[in-house]
């Protein structure tokens, strides 16, 4: 049975690939704001499309050999930001994965103008309440919401990125169902969704 809380740790992550999903033939880049369980929902949704998956929060811990909040504290939001950038393109030029992408690298203009040009984006959107809930349980490892009282915050944040997010190819919204639900809706728009032009 699945979690109703998509940002919770995949209880089966050994399950087969759907059978009749299509073939990746870009990637599929996941994007929201923390607690929006991009995570979870991209190792489903990778496992369901056969494909690889990719956290650009943990390729970014492996590139600078430090967890995100020490990167923060030593070098500031500014190099994590192109730090963050440079691991997106290097993914962007491999081969066709899913990817969940961290909540503020939508923001960043050149990136956002690479991802549409290489990459299918879904907006995982989801309401205050329940991104408030799903980081309460791991704050500690979400530097931006150590700055002060975590729902304003993350209503500030809000206003600021989801009329960026906005720009992202799809939207599908996120609440209390199933992450399996969640899965299955992308999978919906992956069929619908016209090939990429070839150059």
């Amino acid at each position: 049975m699945s979690s109703p809380d998509p940002d919770q740790p995949d209880p089966d992550p050994s399950g087969p690939p759907l059978a009749d999903c299509p073939p990746l033939t870009r990637t599929v880049a996941l994007v929201g704001l923390m607690g929006a369980g991009k995570t979870a929902v991209g190792r489903r949704l990778a496992r369901a499309l056969a494909a690889p998956f990719e956290d650009t929060d943990e390729l970014i811990v492996a590139a600078a050999a430090m967890d995100i909040p020490e990167i923060f504290a030593r070098y500031g939001e500014a190099e994590f930001r192109n730090l963050e950038r440079r691991v997106i393109g290097r993914v962007l030029e491999s081969p066709p994965r899913v990817l969940a992408l961290g909540g503020g690298a939508f923001m960043d203009p050149g990136t956002r103008a690479k991802l549409k040009e290489q990459a299918l984006t879904i907006w995982l959107r989801a309401g205050l309440d329940t991104l408030v809930a799903r980081t309460a349980r791991k704050r500690g490892t979400r530097p931006l919401l150590a700055q002060g009282d975590p729902r304003e915050i993350l209503g500030r944040l809000m206003e600021q990125r989801y009329p960026v997010y906005a720009e992202a190819d799809h939207v599908v919204d996120t609440g209390e169902q199933p992450a399996d639900t969640i899965v299955e809706r992308i999978v919906t728009l992956l069929r619908a969704a016209p090939a990429p032009e070839q150059a």
